[in-house]
């Protein structure tokens, strides 16, 4: 990532937090956040990546340091490689709540890509994952989030009072053929229902 793209990345950030972060704070995440993703496979997309995730950070930020108001509930989704399970659940959240959930996941030791085949399960539902990418676990996204749900991580997860903690135990669609990833994606399409349900005031969704 060149200092042209960090410049470039800085400006867009701090345009949108203006009067929320200061210029350091803003380049300081976005280095932290270039660094964690140093070792992603498609590295020709970091100083993109970088942005996106830097501002997913400082939205979190925002939110637990009381700057910003957020209404819609916040669910937390983590498993090791953050490139199957819970990216699954994140983009089913998405689609059950109409976007009236915040949603965000991470990983205890992320991939370098998405699963193909979950990345296909999902197409299946008209949910493209195509943006999305593993992105590590990082404290301010578990202190923003409402309900965090464990995926298989083990204590990974930092604990924060305050919140609400479920593990799912859902099987791990690596490795696995594309017939059994879609069952695990309906099995936890079957749980993020439930959740969407509870969350919104017992409105589910179709």
């Amino acid at each position: 990532m060149t200092l042209h793209h960090i410049k470039q990345a800085a400006d867009r950030l701090a345009e949108e937090f203006a009067g929320v972060f200061s210029q350091e704070t803003i380049e300081r995440y976005l280095g932290e956040s270039t660094d964690l993703l140093g070792e992603t496979k498609i590295n020709v997309f970091v100083p993109v990546l970088a942005h996106r995730f830097a501002r997913e950070r400082l939205k979190a930020l925002a939110k637990t340091e009381g700057i910003m108001n957020v209404n819609e509930p916040e669910v937390l989704f983590v498993c090791v490689e953050n490139a199957g399970r819970s990216q699954m659940a994140a983009g089913l959240v998405k689609l059950r709540s109409q976007g009236r959930i915040h949603v965000r996941s991470a990983g205890s030791a992320p991939a370098k890509e998405i699963n193909p085949a979950v990345v296909e399960a999902m197409r299946e539902l008209d949910v493209d994952l195509g943006e999305e990418f593993p992105k590590p676990l990082t404290d301010e996204v578990v202190r923003a989030a409402d309900v965090v749900i464990t995926m298989g991580c083990g204590d990974a997860c930092p604990i924060f009072p305050g919140k609400r903690y479920e593990d799912w135990e859902v099987d791990d669609p690596a490795g696995q053929d594309l017939e059994t990833v879609r069952q695990i994606r309906d099995e936890i399409d079957g749980r993020v229902l439930t959740l969407v349900g509870e969350l919104l005031d017992g409105e589910q969704e179709p």
